[in-house]
């Protein structure tokens, strides 16, 4: 090639080479360790229970705390009042009542489980009742 046939280069306004960064180690094990966090707290709240039994005399509520501590609570079903007391629709709270106590119950399940307890508690008393008028 000859010197005159040469082209001057172009002029190179913005030239830049692109690739992502990786830091993924140190992220990674706080991944893990929040994962692991997580799976702990769900294994302890997993022991978190509350047994609601109606039987021909009573109806007991038996709770298991995350400790494994146990309470019981028991009420006579006949004077046995079961309320649902709602504030808006994503906020209620279930409480049985009797003789000047009363009782909280499924303060962990979210509002329709709540709803669905309270429906099914309040039949089940119903046919306890009726079955005491026959």
């Amino acid at each position: 090639m000859s010197e005159r046939g040469a082209e001057p280069a172009p002029t190179v306004f913005y030239d830049a080479v692109l690739s992502p960064h990786w830091p993924v180690t140190p992220f990674f094990g706080l991944d893990v360790l929040l994962v692991y966090w997580a799976f702990r707290i769900n294994y302890r709240h997993a022991r978190l229970r509350e047994e609601l039994r109606l039987t021909e005399d009573s109806l007991t509520v038996a709770r298991v705390g995350l400790r494994g501590e146990r309470r019981r609570w028991q009420f006579q079903p006949f004077w046995l009042r079961v309320t649902l007391e709602e504030q808006d629709e994503d906020t209620n709270r279930l409480v049985l009542a009797s003789h000047g106590r009363s009782l909280v119950v499924g303060s962990f399940l979210g509002p329709a489980e709540r709803r669905g307890v309270a429906a099914g508690l309040k039949d089940a008393l119903a046919r306890w009742r009726a079955r005491l008028s026959n």
